[in-house]
């Protein structure tokens, strides 16, 4: 086998860490690094879903929930554009992006957690969301996080 950052052949993945990373090369690699060879080497293809299978595999261990916590608010200025939306009608698009980003940062939160466990999929994933005070909105992702295999 062969590293795929230096490129070291090796005898076997006993002296891999993850997928195409010896080692020796993770020992190197910082923090941030070391995060995304393995986000990348467990979830190459992030497999989720909100039923409880994923069409064409089978779950083969069931690891537990996941949960990822956001919370995030508007800075003044986002304020008074958001209101200002809000006396003409129609999308008020600054709250949109909020709520998006919050979603997503949620998100990739469970799927840190999902990593942390050692999952390739989490399913029967939901959202669930609060304001927690004026302008401040918490939301919350979740799911079972499962390891699968091709049927």
């Amino acid at each position: 086998m062969k590293c795929g950052i230096c490129g070291k052949e090796y005898p076997s993945d006993y002296y891999f860490r993850f997928e195409g990373t010896c080692l020796e090369c993770y020992g190197k690699m910082s923090p941030g690094e070391r995060h995304e060879a393995k986000f990348g080497a467990l979830m190459k293809h992030p497999m989720t879903s909100t039923s409880f299978e994923i069409h064409g595999y089978r779950v083969t261990k069931h690891l537990g929930v996941v949960r990822g916590l956001a919370v995030r608010s508007r800075s003044i200025f986002g304020r008074i554009g958001a209101d200002l939306q809000t006396i003409f009608g129609g999308d008020i698009t600054l709250f949109q992006e909020l709520c998006e980003k919050t979603r997503d940062r949620a998100f990739d939160l469970m799927f840190e957690h999902a990593t942390e466990v050692g999952a390739n999929a989490v399913v029967g994933i939901r959202y669930d969301a609060e304001e927690v005070t004026d302008g401040v909105t918490e939301v919350i992702c979740y799911g079972t996080a499962v390891v699968v295999e091709p049927e």
